[in-house]
């Protein structure tokens, strides 16, 4: 197979004309469209209240409605159950053992000394013991039960943090790029992230009310008022934007529905924005309507009209988006069906002027650079690999979550998340890195982690994800371990390769970008896709469906054996898969689903 072959012209396409109107807001109308059960929930829910309030009193259960379990989501959390405990508690005839999973919105991942060690205690006195630190570069707690709810808001909010539009049909937490060497730039991200997370965010009252016992806002029930923005059915569905600053896309731009690119100048500083749209991981296994997309790079933009782009991109997509079949909801699938130019189009129109065409750029990969880097500003930034974002305490190993606890209170510059699940203790002087370094080593902080452990991601999973098929993060760091093995049988044990891994496909550790990903599909099975590009700009391909756990490493090893003996100076493990012939090139959306499976036998 020639990869470097022009690729036939693609046919025509054939793009439906976008709707004129707003969402549909009022209940009887939505019946007569035939709107998805979600948004008749929105429309009863007065703003995101429903029954919330006088559910949290119900002390006779530990879980909620199931309409009120569609809308605290909104409110930042997920109801789960341990499914570990499934089985025995239905045996003794009991009730589900009931907790919440609580996420907190952090735009760019950053907190304060202070804010840590509020949030560490939350963990230990109301959570199982840890935080999570997630691939959208926030914190997570699992395990709270619904009498703790109250309590556990109350010092979250007690940090000036919240967990408002965590989750739901909103703009989440809005990730930024975290490599502090190039400090200005990096600044600008964080500015421009704070600012599309704080302009985009709900503006009901309901989370005060029903969490910290605010009173409710009189008068307000005024749409125009209450959610200008977003109206009373707020998105079709949930919404992620990311800011990057090249030449690392450790945010994994092209994953999302709307990111901004940093376009720098000789001297680092940013002059502009190119603009992503329409990037998105979920899917649903055998439905081939569903898929996961890349972005598409669709404009420029200035500095100072970064935030109407935002704005006009996500208010689009809440006219635009399908708001009847929920899972063709997402942004990716508004562009396949209305086309980028139409969408380009109203976007512009709504900002107000024509923006310009994409300006040129390079990502060289989506990892973290671990260690000690210098800024330009002469302070020092510590990365530290967490596995799967789990920081907590190991027995016989690191000591994280008690560690990173010391560190918090000498430290004197701030925490930054990665949305590779990792920490830096960021804004370190010159004379306070020793202290730091003996602490690091205290804990055991700086445990080694080989290439493919360091280029891993996982999602929760089993036992407390409803959504999981399959395990992940309680599984991935074996299977990590037999595959480096085999990469040192072959001489690659220091090849960088990434490797990520969810429990079902909605895709949360973002597998389908992976050079390896792997896809629950039941107990102890899953789907292997290959041939994603380094830098996360390519999707991969499913290469063996159904795939056994005891299975992974014997149809992995003969592909690592015939890239060490084929690759090209520099060239990466799925692109030598590609110009090999043992999977094709995905190209995007659609293309996922064809042409899969092994095209060459490895030998």
């Amino acid at each position: 197979m020639d990869d470097h072959k022009p690729a036939a012209p693609a046919p025509k396409r054939t793009y439906e004309t976008p709707p004129a109107e707003r969402p549909i807001t009022e209940a009887e109308a939505a019946r007569a469209a035939k709107l998805s059960a979600n948004e008749h929930i929105k429309i009863a829910s007065g703003y995101l209240r429903g029954t919330l309030a006088d559910g949290l009193l119900k002390h006779a259960t530990g879980a909620i409605s199931d309409d009120d379990g569609q809308l605290v989501k909104f409110h930042g959390m997920y109801l789960q159950d341990d499914r570990d405990l499934r089985a025995e508690r239905t045996k003794k005839k009991l009730e589900k053992a009931f907790s919440f999973m609580i996420r907190l919105r952090i735009a760019g991942g950053v907190v304060t000394p202070k804010q840590w060690l509020i949030l560490d205690d939350i963990a230990r006195t109301y959570a199982n013991g840890t935080l999570r630190a997630t691939t959208r570069q926030t914190f997570q707690y699992h395990g709270v039960i619904k009498s703790n709810l109250k309590r556990t808001m109350a010092a979250i909010d007690g940090a000036l943090l919240d967990t408002i539009a965590a989750c739901g049909d909103v703009n989440r937490n809005v990730m930024s790029a975290t490599n502090p060497a190039q400090t200005g730039a990096h600044k600008a991200a964080y500015d421009l992230a704070k600012g599309i997370s704080d302009g985009l965010l709900p503006k009901t009252n309901a989370w005060r009310e029903i969490w910290l016992d605010g009173e409710r806002v009189v008068g307000g029930e005024d749409e125009a008022v209450l959610e200008p923005v977003y109206g009373k059915t707020y998105l079709p569905r949930k919404f992620k934007t990311v800011v990057a600053v090249p030449p690392i896309n450790e945010v994994d731009i092209f994953a999302h529905d709307l990111g901004f690119i940093a376009i720098l100048d000789k001297k680092n500083k940013v002059k502009g924005w190119n603009v992503t749209v329409g990037g998105g991981m979920g899917m649903t296994h055998g439905e081939t309507d569903t898929f996961p997309r890349t972005a598409d790079v669709m404009l420029y933009c200035e500095p100072a009209d970064a935030l109407k782009v935002a704005e006009a991109v996500m208010t689009v997509q809440r006219d635009w988006g399908n708001r009847k079949v929920r899972k063709n909801a997402r942004l990716k699938y508004t562009i396949e069906r209305y086309g980028l130019k139409a969408f380009r189009e109203e976007v512009e129109r709504r900002v107000g002027k024509p923006l310009q065409d994409p300006k040129p750029f390079r990502f060289e990969h989506n990892g973290d650079r671990y260690g000690w880097v210098e800024g330009e500003d002469g302070r020092h930034h510590l990365t530290l690999y967490v596995a799967s974002g789990r920081i907590k305490d190991h027995e016989d190993g690191p000591r994280i979550l008690s560690g990173l606890r010391r560190i918090a209170e000498v430290h004197q510059g701030d925490f930054r998340l990665t949305g590779n699940q990792n920490v830096i203790i960021a804004n370190v002087p010159a004379d306070r890195k020793a202290e730091i370094d003996a602490l690091v080593e205290e804990y055991g902080l700086a445990t080694g982690a080989g290439a493919l452990r360091r280029n891993s991601l996982a999602c929760v999973a089993l036992p407390t994800c409803g959504l999981a098929l399959a395990e992940s993060e309680r599984y991935l760091p074996s299977l990590v371990g037999e595959l480096e093995e085999s990469l040192a049988a072959h001489g690659l044990q220091d090849d960088e390769i990434t490797i990520r891994m969810t429990g079902c496909p909605n895709g949360c550790a973002r597998p389908f970008i992976a050079e390896i990903g792997l896809v629950g599909r039941g107990p102890e099975r899953y789907n292997l896709y290959l041939g994603a590009a380094f830098d996360g700009s390519r999707l991969g391909k499913l290469y063996a469906d159904d795939v056994s756990a005891g299975e992974i490493r014997a149809t992995l090893d003969p592909l690592f054996g015939a890239y060490a003996r084929g690759r090209n100076p520099g060239e990466r493990f799925g692109d030598f898969l590609i110009r090999a012939g043992h999977v094709a090139r995905t190209v995007n959306g659609p293309d996922f689903h064809d042409r899969t499976g092994a095209l060459i036998p490895a030998a």
